[in-house]
């Protein structure tokens, strides 16, 4: 699966081998960063089930908003998505074991404060700091990967990493679906705390350090317009997806004020001697259309994710766990086909494998136009499955062109690029499908209003909960009003859902044409020290 095209030469023979101390444990040490990385995974798939339980009145829940759950979900993706480059930055500078266990500190601090949360505000607060320790502990357990696998073995090791995500996704909604039956909503956050305890202990027994022996001069002005750059250009697409327009003022002037200061950021780096992030590589047709496929599929996908929990619970009526269940295959086939990919790669070439995982989700996200209120639960099954299919040949694959492409001592900033193009596709993905959405639902429900209370009409439009609300206030004559509200939530989903396969199959021309093709199998062999001592590693036990 590796992509020599896309690599500086020189850029990966002349990096010092693993310590064999290190290389003995690789795969354990592998155990614990998908430990690491679960966590993430886990909350945030956890979340998505738990968000009808949140917005119920006290004592259920706490009587979030719409918006304050949008925000409540949107705070963390803020706050990671702004700090996903510096903290790779720091990782490669300072140690990134160091800064892996500072994210998962932090990570668990803020999960408990979120369990305990008295109101939507404090909560959409302590996402944010949970946000801002995700931020550390994702790129981070990318790098580290990197220095404690040769990269022969690199690619099966990313296939494997992958599908921990995909198990993360099935745990999730299980989990919370599990809890929310049994225990309060707060239990979904303090979850995260004992196993936030369990993986430092085998961070810090088991995971070596590792740090660029050469990281030259900091780049302060690099790394403060990334920031910047980020968080306004992600606050933009968050705040379109919650007016469902993307002409507002409040939309237009920070996403082009972000635009700006990342384009301020890349001339910056070009010029400067000591460049956070090398610009040169985005040349690189492979690295290039790598980072770009990431930013798609997360795109095409994310909208599907977030009104799928509404077509479960509010259209179908299945409770959080039976959401759950359903996932469940979508995670199977990224658990099972994510560590394959790499043999599919050196059969077929990156190009077609990739091609071939996109077509696979445009299939699936296109299935969901022809959904109804009563589609058999096996094809529900069967479409999560094939999207899963196709997500387990896309990312591992694309995230070696990623990681391949830079220098071993450059893990972290390059595991930064793929988390960073992943979390703002995915944020804008929400936006601007979620607008269409929210767009087309109010457009059809706007005629079944007529028995509301004309203050309420308006809120009643807004989405098919707030819908469905109204209805349950009206008594006996809320039921055609319900009836409605599916049909018109029914209409806005296949809508949204041929505009995901639109953008999956874009995604689908872009790696056909600038991803690499078959290359020569390369069979690199491990090369043990002889006579003279080796080179200062990169990884230190």
């Amino acid at each position: 699966m590796s992509l020599p095209s896309s690599a500086p030469s020189g850029a990966r023979d002349s990096a010092p081998g693993v310590p064999e101390a290190v290389h003995r444990r690789r795969w354990v040490i592998l155990g614990v960063l998908m430990f690491s990385l679960l966590i993430v995974v886990l909350d945030n798939s956890i979340l998505n089930v738990a968000v009808k339980t949140i917005a119920s009145p006290e004592p259920v829940g706490i009587g979030a908003t719409q918006s304050e759950l949008e925000w409540a979900i949107n705070s963390y993706t803020l706050v990671f998505a702004g700090m996903l480059f510096t903290s790779g930055l720091l990782g490669d500078r300072i140690g990134r074991k160091k800064v892996l266990l500072f994210g998962i500190v932090v990570f668990g601090i803020g999960s408990a404060l979120a369990a305990l949360s008295g109101s939507p505000a404090e909560l959409v607060t302590y996402r944010a700091v949970m946000g801002f320790g995700a931020a550390f502990v994702m790129p981070a357990t990318l790098a580290v990967l990197m220095n404690v696998f040769e990269r022969d073995e690199q690619p099966k090791a990313i296939g494997i990493w992958a599908g921990s995500v995909g198990l993360g996704i099935a745990i999730g909604p299980i989990t919370g679906g599990v809890l929310l039956e049994h225990f309060w909503w707060g239990s979904i956050f303090l979850i995260n705390v004992p196993v936030v305890v369990v993986a430092l202990i085998a961070m810090v027994v088991l995971v070596p350090d590792s740090r660029d022996p050469n990281p030259g001069r900091v780049d302060p002005l690099g790394v403060l317009l990334s920031i910047v750059g980020l968080v306004l250009l992600v606050y933009g697409i968050i705040r379109a997806g919650e007016l469902a327009d993307f002409t507002d003022a409040t939309v237009l002037a920070p996403v082009l004020g972000g635009l700006a200061v990342l384009t301020a950021f890349v001339l910056h780096e070009k010029r400067s001697d000591h460049p956070s992030i090398d610009m040169a590589y985005f040349k690189k047709p492979a690295f290039a259309a790598a980072v770009a496929a990431i930013a798609l599929v997360f795109f095409a996908l994310m909208g599907v994710t977030f009104f799928s929990a509404f077509y479960l619970q509010s259209v179908r009526g299945y409770s959080a766990l039976d959401s759950g269940l359903l996932i469940v295959p979508l995670a199977v086939a990224q658990m099972v086909f994510a560590p394959r990919a790499r043999l599919v790669v050196d059969r077929y070439g990156a190009r077609a494998v990739c091609a071939g995982g996109m077509l696979l989700v445009a299939a699936g996200l296109a299935a969901f136009a022809l959904f109804d209120a009563t589609t058999p639960v096996w094809v529900l099954c069967v479409v999560f499955f094939v999207q899963g299919t196709g997500m387990a040949h896309i990312m591992p694959p694309v995230t070696v062109a990623v990681m391949q492409a830079l220098p071993r001592e450059k893990a972290g900033s390059g595991s930064a690029v793929n988390n960073t193009f992943r979390q703002v596709g995915g944020a804008l993905g929400i936006a601007v499908l979620g607008s269409l959405l929210s767009t087309t639902y109010r457009g059809e429900i706007e005629g079944h209003l007529g028995a509301v209370p004309a203050a309420a009409r308006d809120a009643a439009g807004e989405s098919i909960e707030a819908t469905m609300a109204v209805a349950g206030k009206l008594g006996p004559a809320g039921g055609p009003l319900i009836s409605a509200a599916h049909d018109a939530f029914l209409t806005a989903m296949h809508v949204t859902a041929l505009g995901s396969a639109v953008v999956a199959l874009i995604g689908t021309a872009v790696v056909a044409r600038f991803m690499p093709g078959r290359t020569a199998p390369e069979h690199p062999v491990r090369q043990e020290p002889a006579g003279a001592s080796p080179p200062e590693p990169a990884v230190r036990d």
